[in-house]
């Protein structure tokens, strides 16, 4: 079990699909305290009293889109530094090196499967991964 300090590791899910979130929290719910929203808007509501470990996030969202939602989230105070990770059904480079740009960690295209989700969350969270994951993203992004 994922554990720090004696408490688990809070994850925030944002996405406008009740079954994504469904399946994100059914995914992480043994190791992780996992809160969901559906909009970017709840979102951000939910930044002002909680601060979570990780956020993912959807892109692609009705209203306030994901993009809108982390240029938010980076403008907030103690809340600029959380590490994102984006979830997206279309792999759009633009949307994807935007997210980038504004400071997400990594991107996960849905569907996804559900130890590829846990593998992307622990390089997050595990420190000696660092390096690696940094090196991957790079390779990732440089195609």
């Amino acid at each position: 079990m994922m554990q720090t300090k004696g408490r688990k590791k809070c994850i925030l899910a944002v996405d406008d699909a009740a079954i994504v979130l469904t399946r994100i929290a059914d995914t992480l719910h043994n190791d992780f305290d996992v809160f969901t929203v559906n909009s970017g808007v709840r979102a951000l509501k939910f930044l002002e009293q909680i601060k979570p470990d990780l956020i993912l996030l959807d892109i692609q969202m009705a209203h306030k889109n994901g993009i809108e939602t982390l240029r938010e989230i980076r403008a907030m105070k103690n809340r600029a530094d959380i590490p994102v990770i984006m979830l997206t059904g279309v792999e759009d480079k633009d949307f994807v090196l935007e997210s980038i740009k504004l400071g997400a960690c990594d991107y996960i295209l849905k569907p996804f499967h559900s130890n590829d989700l846990i593998k992307r969350i622990l390089r997050v969270f595990e420190p000696e991964s660092q390096d690696q994951a940094a090196l991957d993203k790079e390779r990732r992004f440089s195609k």
